[in-house]
């Protein structure tokens, strides 16, 4: 239930103790990123600029094999201390990721990083820079695309020490048009605190 009125007043004037106290008592993330958080996530999702970005990807690295995969990982590694970086360059100039940077910006804090790959793990678009571009070896991926259109995977709270927050990260397969065919995934890093205040939760 989202807080109003008074829950929302009292909220405000604990937000300041809020983000300390819960450092050692880590919230619950599935019980925080419920169906509604789900289906909000993928409304923003299932529309036409993340499937014909996933699709259209799909086909240009349709015969990479693994050797082409790790070649670009390393590329997109190195290109993060280099001054020239067309890689890094060319994912976050894309069309997927000028609208997830918009997502992001108007969930006004939820959302703390947005990104999308393909069916072999690789980064497609991105609100920010990624350590790494392939995601196949990681649970986000093989927790979903894997595992059906219909696959989600929440992974555990990570407290956020520089910003004093709990996130946790939201994993989903991205599916066609029909519904039936995984064509990728994606992975939406929650603020958790912020989601609590926004549910008018206290404590963990």
């Amino acid at each position: 239930m989202r807080a109003t009125g008074f829950g929302l007043l009292f909220l405000a004037a604990t937000a300041a103790i809020a983000p300390a106290s819960a450092q050692g008592v880590p919230p619950r993330a599935e019980a925080l990123i419920d169906d509604a958080v789900v289906a909000e996530v993928r409304s923003w999702l299932s529309t036409e600029i993340v499937r014909l970005s996933v699709t259209n990807q799909n086909e240009r690295y349709a015969d990479l094999d693994a050797n082409g995969i790790s070649a670009l990982d390393a590329q997109w590694v190195a290109e993060r201390e280099a001054a020239d970086k067309p890689l890094i360059a060319a994912t976050l100039s894309s069309p997927l990721s000028v609208y997830l940077t918009r997502i992001q910006a108007r969930s006004l804090g939820l959302y703390a990083e947005l990104f999308v790959t393909d069916a072999h793990g690789l980064n497609v678009g991105q609100s920010s820079i990624t350590s790494d571009f392939w995601q196949g070896d990681e649970a986000k991926f093989q927790e979903t695309f894997p595992k059906g259109p219909d696959a989600v995977f929440i992974d555990e709270p990570e407290w956020d020490d520089e910003m004093r927050v709990w996130r946790a990260q939201l994993n989903l397969t991205i599916a066609d048009e029909s519904g039936r065919t995984p064509i990728g995934a994606a992975t939406v890093e929650i603020n958790l605190t912020e989601l609590m205040r926004r549910d008018g939760f206290v404590g963990g």
